[in-house]
This record gives structure tokens, sequence and C-alpha cells, in this order.
């Protein structure tokens, strides 16, 4: 029987797709922002696609800030800025 490969939704484009396929940016308990290429750090999650345009349109859509409910430092969108593929 084949693993069930696990789906997140895009903060972006609101399709769900599967992690492999997004980056997530991470609030810990402390409210400090990062970055989590592994997809495994402990803490709030969002997710966004890593083609398909989504980065681009990160600052349009507001959707890490929907997503963690208050702002989200500029050095954490640009990270992810630069992953886009």
């Amino acid at each position: 029987m084949e693993k069930k490969k696990p789906l997140r939704m895009c903060v972006v484009c609101r399709e769900m797709k599967e992690k492999s396929e997004l980056v997530r940016a991470v609030r810990d308990k402390d409210g400090a922002f990062k970055v989590d290429p592994s997809g495994k750090a402990p803490g709030r999650g969002a997710y966004v696609c890593k083609s398909g345009g989504c980065i681009s349109r990160l600052d349009k859509a507001r959707g890490l800030e929907r997503a963690f409910k208050g702002n989200v430092p500029r050095e954490i969108k640009d990270e992810i800025l630069k992953m886009e593929q």
C-alpha cells in the first residue's frame, strides 16, 4: 500500500498541493519568524507555492499576514522571494 502524501494549502492561490511543492514560513512560540525549508520546525506554519507566480504575488495577496494574523517581517518575504523557481 502506498503512503499518502501530505497536502497543504497555499496562502496565496488557496490550492491544495503536496507539501514538497511548497515553501513553509514559521512563527515559533516566542513570536520569531523564519523560513523552514525542511517543513519540520515547531510552530505555526503557512505555506506558499514554490512556482506558479504565488511567491511574486505574496505581498499583494497578504496571505502570510492573514495566516499569522499580524505583520510578517520584510526579511522573511525577501527570503521566500529568493526561493522562486
